[in-house]
């Protein structure tokens, strides 16, 4: 029976975690329960590397439901800067307290400006969030996707988990979040960030595995069915494609067979539900030019 709360020091070892995460449906190999289990025990930042769809944050949403700690999400793109990751002022309302102080005769300047800086103003963005909200779990997700700069920047955070606020003084986390930062690998992370995080490259599950995870995570979904999508999604990663499919689209995928009451995959069914595993046009043309989806 689960334990109402578990803490990261709670846990004795890889294996159980692993278990844990195992009854919340998610399955980690040894690797990664290894690597999830030494960043909490430690309170180091987890580094997922992996193609998209295999995992990564799905990890981040599981340990934040394990730990009964809220999931604080900051999604990378491209021209993200601090003031979107970290605070920002609330103009409007500020504005609105001014006019209300003057309505009401309030003149003193010094007043009115340590009043307009007051912490009721300031809209916490995840970053900050994060280091206020004790216990928590950050997923910093997609970190390629944002500028070497932002990068730098969040370096600097999770080295001692402080922000300066020019107004307010320093925040400092009193017990630091659980972090896990992913990647796609669109391009190189600078190796400072890798430095400060424990690193784990997250793979395609193997066939065994992802039949389990079909199994686990669609209970109406027939054995033969998991076999034959997991052997299908096996077939498309190794033929190129722009884009593979990762477990995301697989049970994508499943999900839309079942939806269509198939109790196993058939050519047809196949090329009818296969944008739900396959996201380019040219992908899709390939594999039915090639009559990938004949095999059983």
């Amino acid at each position: 029976m689960l334990r109402r709360t578990i803490r990261p020091k709670d846990l004795t070892s890889p294996d159980e975690l692993a278990e844990l995460l195992d009854r919340h449906d998610y399955l980690a190999d040894d690797g990664l329960a290894t690597a999830a289990f030494l960043a909490l025990r430690m309170r180091r930042p987890l580094f997922l590397e992996g193609e998209a769809g295999v995992g990564k944050t799905e990890l981040a949403k599981t340990l934040a439901t394990l730990l009964k700690a809220p999931l604080i999400r900051l999604q990378c793109y491209e021209g993200l800067d601090a003031s979107q990751a970290l605070y920002d002022w609330d103009f409007a309302r500020q504005l609105l307290h001014l006019k209300t102080a003057e309505a009401a005769g309030v003149a003193d300047a010094a007043r009115l400006e340590g009043e307009i800086y007051d912490r009721r103003f300031l809209i916490a963005r995840p970053l900050l969030k994060a280091l206020e909200t004790q216990p928590s779990v950050l997923l910093v997700d997609e970190i390629d996707r944002a500028d070497d700069e932002f990068e730098a920047f969040l370096l600097e955070v999770l080295s001692d988990f402080t922000i300066s606020i020019p107004e307010l003084g320093t925040v400092r986390a009193d017990s630091p979040p659980v972090v896990v930062v992913t990647s796609n690998r669109t391009r190189e992370v600078h190796d400072a960030l890798k430095r400060r995080c424990l690193y784990h490259w997250l793979e395609h599950p193997g066939f065994d595995r992802e039949v389990a995870i079909l199994l686990r995570r669609l209970p109406g979904c027939t054995e033969t069915l998991a076999t034959q999508v997991a052997r299908a999604a096996g077939r498309l990663r190794g033929a190129g494609l722009v884009k593979p499919p990762g477990v995301a689209e697989t049970l994508d995928w499943t999900e839309a067979l079942l939806t269509l009451g198939a109790r196993e995959l058939d050519p047809g069914r196949a090329a009818a539900t296969l944008g739900a595993a396959l996201k380019y046009r040219e992908d899709v043309e390939r594999v039915l030019g090639d009559g990938l989806l004949a095999h059983g």
